[in-house]
């Protein structure tokens, strides 16, 4: 015990030691953030707080996993400073080995996935929605980890989780699954069988437009996950605490946000339906959607705020009617409060496996009779034209 009396410091002192330092928590409702990048030992050169440095021990960091770990039913998740890292850091922490993908998936990560053999790896891409071309580029033994997306982006393929997870375990594989589009509000990978389940945070989970951050969530600490972990430490992968104070915020209205926007996508897919402008509507949602069956039984609800308009005229059809809406965004992303489109082949360029007609819609939170309305005048005037 220190008997020794308080002293009146100088000014100078008192202004540099802050005079909030260490202590508890607040009984705010509206979590705090820690800044600190460092922490103080106790008097026996301990750390009974569990904080020691900021790049692994942050709690602001620790409470938005914790979040995650909650909505997703995992035993730990992990933040990163992009979706791109969080996905990246499973691929590098593996051993050699083959890896089985998705061909129709994010584009950014199927480039990275193009030069993985830099890190030993050897990569098949199937489709990932039949069962039988999954099962043929299995190697048991060989096989290391089959990398889920579903539904995928841009033409939300859905991928039956719980039967790829029961192919790749019985092979000896592992199964991730990119679940940025679905959200645990609409479906939860590791209770379907899946060992992790990854999301771009900058999308959904934020849901406005304002972090760039990655997370993973793990049903246990498995030896990979453990080799994720230390190699996020060691690299210092991590996400700062401004962004996770942003992100656990946007957490908060996850439920309401991504319900809403699944009806509102729901209700556009459907009123898109017939328009002479347009030859096809992706939505999982819609009854004749070739993964219908297998989206309602694993996205009970709701069937995500994305779809995709494959246009009559074409590329030029297509860059002229998102040149045309007033309402919705012209910008890349997805998952925000505002409604975007985009015509993904001119994001992703030579090479991509999108259909150069193709519009990408996110629906946002703005009234789904506008943006309907919207993109229904877009359309007309193509008609027109």
């Amino acid at each position: 015990m220190d008997d020794r009396p308080s002293r009146r410091f100088m000014p100078r002192t008192l202004a540099t030691r802050a005079l909030g330092v260490g202590r508890p928590p607040s009984t705010a409702l509206t979590p705090s953030i820690d800044m600190s990048t460092t922490y103080a030992r106790d008097p026996d050169n301990g750390y009974s707080s569990g904080h020691v440095y900021g790049r692994k021990d942050n709690a602001t960091v620790q409470q938005a996993e914790r979040q995650i770990a909650e909505l997703e039913h995992a035993r730990d998740a992990m933040l990163f400073g992009s979706g791109m890292a969080a996905a990246a850091a499973v691929f590098v922490a593996l051993p050699p080995t083959h890896i089985v993908a998705p061909r129709d998936m994010y584009w950014g990560l199927r480039v990275w996935l193009l030069s993985a053999h830099r890190y030993g790896h050897e990569v098949s891409f199937v489709d990932m929605s039949r069962l039988d071309e999954v099962r043929s580029a299995l190697r048991p033994g060989k096989t290391g980890l089959i990398w889920i997306e579903t539904p995928s982006n841009p033409l939300w393929t859905v991928t039956d989780i719980s039967a790829v997870a029961d192919l790749a375990h019985r092979a000896g594989a592992m199964v991730c699954a990119d679940s940025t589009v679905a959200t645990p509000v609409l479906t939860n990978p590791l209770v379907f069988g899946a060992d992790i389940v990854m999301h771009s945070a900058t999308k959904y989970l934020n849901g406005h437009s304002d972090v760039v951050a990655g997370a993973l969530a793990s049903a246990d600490r498995s030896e990979l996950w453990l080799r994720i972990k230390d190699m996020r430490d060691q690299q210092g992968a991590v996400l700062g605490s401004f962004d996770a104070w942003l992100l656990t915020r946007g957490l908060r209205t996850l439920d309401l946000r991504v319900k809403e926007q699944s009806r509102s996508a729901a209700l556009i897919a459907e009123r898109l339906l017939g328009h002479p402008a347009v030859g096809a509507v992706l939505y999982p949602g819609l009854p004749d959607h070739p993964g219908h069956a297998i989206a309602a039984r694993q996205m009970p609800n709701g069937f995500g705020g994305m779809l995709s308009l494959r246009l009559r005229g074409g590329a030029a059809a297509a860059i002229t009617a998102a040149a045309q809406v007033q309402l919705w965004r012209r910008a890349t992303s997805f998952g925000g409060i505002e409604s975007l489109v985009e015509h993904r082949a001119s994001i992703e360029g030579e090479g991509s496996p999108c259909p150069d007609d193709l519009l990408r819609l996110s629906v946002g939170l703005e009234d789904p009779n506008d943006l309907y309305r919207d993109l229904a005048d877009s359309l007309d005037l193509l008609t027109r034209m």
